[in-house]
Formats: structure tokens, sequence, C-alpha cells
């Protein structure tokens, strides 16, 4: 026996479920994902993801304007899914995840209660968490506090960054999806989350809170920055010269180390670029200033000189 489902998503961390549920028993009766947007300098139309794999192993697709429309809803009632699987999509309404018979349940990237929110990876990261994982819970009125199906747990290893912890966490969300289905198809009993007060949240990133806080210790620096590379990068502002550039640090190093430099002063012998903290240096890696690309640290002090007195804040 097999479920009917309809998959919502839209990035790619969502595709390699969709590839897994479409590789499992169960049938896939309906894709929903994005509209298209223009993007980019030139607003080129751009697909998602979830799109492109779904139009090419010809998947039946649907991109509705508004979630609450009469045509679109009435289109999910006809496919008679069994249930509706979301993974990185935006919020439903009641109309639409109340449809199918089982209900409607979402992969979320941590371990309920702990990191609801929408940036669960990048936030488990910046907090120094040594363990996270992927939650699969029914969907209700509010955000991520559904009742529990089933959860994976995943070290978090010291020198993680975003980028790599996402494609960890993607690889384990098909066979956690699969799973799911093949529960909910034996009558799994979705358990309530239950909260103590010492859950942590994981807010949407934005540019207050990707800002990097030079108050802070060397190791919480460097999370933050390991949090939100490559994406959305934590940035700062770069004062020399009487100008003030904001930049954008990718990658970095703690070193501790005794110096009589002022704090948040860079450092730099032409092959290395620093910047002093009272415990020691953060070493930069990799960096970004304004209208230049994305750099190793070495092969941009090849062609840019800061000045003596430049420092960040």
């Amino acid at each position: 026996m097999s479920l009917k489902i309809v998959f919502l998503g839209t990035p790619d961390f969502a595709v390699s479920v969709l590839a897994t549920v479409n590789k499992s028993k169960h049938e896939i009766v309906g894709v929903v994902t994005n509209i298209d947007k223009p993007a980019g300098r030139g607003k080129r139309i751009n697909e998602s993801a979830v799109k492109k794999y779904a139009v090419e192993h010809k998947l039946n697709l649907l991109q509705p304007e508004k979630l609450k429309g009469v045509d679109f809803i009435q289109s999910l009632k006809a496919l008679e899914a069994d249930v509706f699987i979301v993974v990185a999509f935006r919020m439903l309404p009641k109309e639409v995840w109340s449809i199918p018979r089982l209900g409607t349940f979402n992969l979320h990237a941590s371990l309920l209660p702990n990191y609801r929110g929408a940036a669960p990876i990048n936030w488990a990261i910046i907090n120094q968490e040594v363990e996270t994982g992927l939650t699969t819970f029914l969907i209700d009125k509010k955000i991520d506090t559904g009742n529990l199906l089933l959860q994976t747990t995943l070290t978090i290893d010291p020198r993680e960054t975003a980028g790599s912890l996402h494609d960890s966490l993607a690889a384990l969300g098909g066979s956690l999806v699969e799973q799911t289905l093949d529960e909910i198809e034996k009558g799994i009993s979705p358990k309530p989350q239950k909260t103590n007060g010492t859950e942590k949240e994981a807010p949407k990133l934005n540019k207050t809170n990707t800002r990097i806080d030079w108050s802070a210790s060397l190791k919480k620096i460097d999370a933050h920055i390991r949090g939100l590379s490559p994406y959305p990068v934590a940035w700062a502002e770069l004062h020399q010269d009487e100008k003030i550039l904001p930049i954008k640090i990718y990658g970095s190093e703690v070193e501790i180390a005794e110096h009589a430099h002022p704090s948040n002063q860079i450092i730099t012998d032409g092959k290395s670029l620093k910047i002093a903290h009272p415990e020691g240096f953060l070493i930069i890696n990799e960096i970004q200033l304004p209208n230049k690309r994305r750099m190793i640290a070495s092969d941009l002090l090849n062609g840019y000189q800061f000045s003596a007195s430049a420092e960040v804040k």
C-alpha cells in the first residue's frame, strides 16, 4: 500500500527530500512551489529548485499566486492526497493544511521544540551547539508547535558552517520523511511538544542580527561568521581613510595570543589578514569588499592595501 502525496517546497534543501519521496513506494500527485520571479541585475526569470526537479521528472506542478485562492484550493482537493509534506515553504493557511485526511507535516531542521523559527541551521552554529537534527511534525495554527512525529540527531562539527550543516541535514531529510510516511501509513501516534522554558529560538536573519559584535569573545565571533556562511554572510564596517565601507566575512579562525595592538585594528603583513581582539586575533580567511568578488584574504592582499589606521566596527 502507498500514500498519495502533495509536496510543497522551494529551495535546494527541499529537492533532496522530494527526490527521495519520488523514488519511494508512495505516489506524488502534486508538487507546489513558488511562482517564478525575476532576479539579479538582468531581472531574468528565476525558477525554484523544486520546480526544476518537478519539470524534469514530469510531476504535476502547481504554482499558486495566492495560497487561499479558490482555484488553488479546489485543485488541491481534486488531487485527493492522503498527506501533504512541507519542506522549506512559506507558512500555510488552514484552508490548505487541513485538506488531506491524514494531515500535513513539516520537516524542520532542528530538534523541536528547540530552535523554532526561520533559521534553525544558522542559529545552531551561531550559538555553538554540539548537536542538532531534524524533526517531522504535524502543522497547526502556530509556527513549529505541532505534534511531533519523528526526529533524528546529528553531531555538529567544531568547524561547521551553515553551508556544510545545511548539506548534511538535507542528505538526512529524505530518509526521515520517507520513514515518517511509512509510520503514518501504519498509524503513528503524534506526541505533543514538551517545553520547559529553556528552548532557544531561530528568528529570521536580518541586517541587525547578522552584523558582527566585536565586543563578543573570539570564539563567539568565529561561530557567528561560520553560522552565516555562505549565506546571508556576517558583515561589519571597515573604517579607513575617513571612509566607512561595509564588508562581508565568509571564513575565519581564532588565534589566542597576547599583543599590544588596539582592539579592532586590522593587522596585515601582505599575506595574512588579522583583526586585533583583547583575547588575540581573528584571522580572516575569506572576505568581500564593496564592488569586489568574494576572495581568499591572501589573494585580496596581492592587489589591495589597508591603511595603517584601518579598523572594523
